[in-house]
């Protein structure tokens, strides 16, 4: 398994620095854009020349490194890298006609460009690897980190999921039906019956082992910087994720079959759900629906992107870490447990055809 040292994440709501998941903010234009900070910590001029993708990515783990060594290993997952960059480089391709191109555009447009500029701004030259798998680009981020830690128990990992919303890749998008050409609000995403979800981006990650964080009872978790949560350690549990599953499937009863065969008899006592408000892929979220189990719904947080399974991870971490309440506006139906969480399954369905399960439990130390 593996077990969660530390957690950071920026996203459209505000969940960097100062966490307040009860308040909903709103979406504007079929967009939830991430709330970006002020990056303490990355020089202004390597900043200036960032990629809005790198920038989130950067951020949200330089909090996770600010009081250790280099880490054994940087771990992304992401669908579709930095694509407003590449469009730029494009762009000046036909613009210069191939002539005198700004590099920048182009460096900061790849996919591993996230885990590069970790890499190059912790002097880290470990283990680096980026998967760009659309919808199951952070699942499997997270199965090659846990076979480095299986390798190496004693190895800490930096493992996470980003994705960002370009006006190009929005466009294109709302043609394929992926996002919504009517306008809707998060608020009310869950009651539309066009098809369609919202535009979502952001950046989750997370400081990973194969050991628990060894830490005395009543001090906070070393490392824990701005934007990093800083929670009371606690001897007599653990935060990992212990189960990760993935496939490809066009059948809801195919998924229900595959649901039950990763529930097994470990019934969970909260479900997250992806479902974003497309009636078309609303059967593959009930199926995975329980009677007396408590679900709940994040993508009017985190918008529909190929990584927003990564925003789930992070939600269901800090509610097991932190034992915070669910907010009401997440909650589909409430469970008979009113003594907080201990179990956690995650189920995302990425345009109907790919899948992904990651449970996530307070475990003994």
């Amino acid at each position: 398994m593996l077990y969660i040292h530390q957690y950071s994440c920026i996203s459209p709501q505000h969940t960097f620095g100062s966490i307040d998941l009860e308040t909903l903010v709103p979406s504007i234009d079929n967009r939830l854009k991430a709330l970006e900070p002020a990056y303490a910590g990355i020089p202004p001029g390597m900043l200036r020349r960032m990629g809005k993708c790198v920038k989130i990515t950067v951020g949200a783990a330089m909090p996770l490194l600010a009081d250790h060594p280099p880490a054994d290993g940087i771990i992304i997952g992401s669908g579709n890298g930095g694509l407003e960059d590449c469009i730029r480089f494009l762009d000046q391709i036909v613009q210069y006609e191939e002539g005198m191109l700004t590099p920048a555009n182009f460096v900061q447009s790849t996919a591993n460009a996230m885990a590069a500029q970790i890499s190059l701004l912790t002097h880290n030259h470990a283990y680096n690897n980026t998967h760009v798998h659309r919808g199951l680009a952070f699942e499997n981020a997270l199965l090659d980190a846990w076979m480095q830690a299986v390798d190496n128990l004693d190895a800490t990992l930096i493992v996470g999921g980003v994705d960002e919303i370009s006006d190009y890749h929005l466009n294109i998008e709302t043609l394929n039906g992926t996002f919504k050409a009517d306008p809707c609000n998060n608020a009310t995403l869950y009651a539309s019956t066009t098809k369609g979800g919202l535009a979502g981006e952001g950046a989750a990650m997370f400081r990973v082992g194969g050991r628990p964080v060894k830490a005395e009872a009543g001090t906070t978790e070393p490392g824990s910087g701005a934007g990093a949560e800083a929670v009371q350690a606690d001897k007599t549990y653990a935060v990992a994720i212990t189960e990760v599953d993935l496939f490809h499937s066009t059948d809801p009863a195919y998924v229900q079959g595959r649901l039950k065969g990763f529930i097994g008899a470990d019934t969970p006592d909260l479900i997250l759900t992806g479902e974003n408000g497309d009636p078309a892929f609303k059967p593959f979220y009930t199926a995975a629906e329980a009677a007396n189990t408590t679900v709940a719904r994040f993508k009017h947080m985190s918008g529909e992107s190929p990584t927003a399974s990564a925003f789930a991870t992070w939600l269901a971490v800090h509610l097991l870490k932190t034992g915070a309440m669910l907010p009401e506006h997440m909650i589909k139906h409430a469970g008979p447990s009113d003594k907080g969480f201990r179990n956690v399954l995650i189920y995302n369905a990425y345009q109907g055809r790919q899948h992904g399960l990651i449970r996530v439990k307070r475990t003994p130390e």
